[in-house]
Formats: C-alpha cells, sequence, structure tokens
C-alpha cells in the first residue's frame, strides 16, 4: 500500500518550491518520483513538429523526489506522517500523529 496517492495534497519540504501545496498528477514507482501540478515547472525549449506546431518556449512540471514530499492533512491544516493499521482484517492508512484514518 503506497503512502501518497494520485488525486491527494502534498506539502513540498524541500527545493525551490519549499512550503507549497500542490495536487498529484502522476505518480512514477520505478524512479520514486512523483509529478505534482504547478510545483517544479521548468522552461522547456522546443522545435516546431509533431509535439508542436509553433515551437519556441514552453513552460513542464517535472517530477519531484517522493522523499520532498508530505501528505497535506486538510483537517488540520499540517503535514502529518502516513502510517497503516489493520481494523477488522483490512489495512487502512491512518494520521500518525491524529490516529485518523485517511
Amino acid at each position: 500500500m503506497k503512502k501518497i496517492r494520485v488525486g491527494e495534497k502534498v506539502k513540498i519540504l524541500s527545493g525551490k518550491d519549499k512550503g507549497k501545496i500542490g495536487k498529484v498528477i502522476k505518480i512514477f514507482v520505478d524512479k520514486d518520483r512523483i509529478l505534482i501540478e504547478g510545483i517544479n515547472v521548468v522552461k522547456r525549449h522546443v522545435k516546431p513538429g509533431v509535439v508542436s506546431k509553433e515551437g519556441g518556449i514552453i513552460s513542464v512540471e517535472r517530477p519531484v523526489h517522493i522523499s520532498n514530499v508530505m501528505y497535506h492533512d486538510e483537517k488540520s491544516g499540517r503535514p502529518v506522517r502516513v502510517g497503516s493499521k489493520i481494523i477488522d482484517s483490512k489495512k487502512y492508512r491512518i494520521n500518525k500523529k491524529s490516529g485518523e484514518t485517511l
């Protein structure tokens, strides 16, 4: 069971976007990287072709390492650690600080 899933809000812990909160778009499990909406935006120079008819300089979101993000709890408004607990032979993700299920 993964600690962070697609569609959840995460807070950036380090890098140029430190402190920002964004929504997870995609997780690259084999590379331990995570793509977040509006975070780690870089400029990319593209030639005219199949991908872009005009070409030029475009802004692209790049993945960040999963160790640099933390699950953002909406109730408390703070980043929290995520753990797991087995309740009635089912595995649930829990907030480590409060013990609530996510």
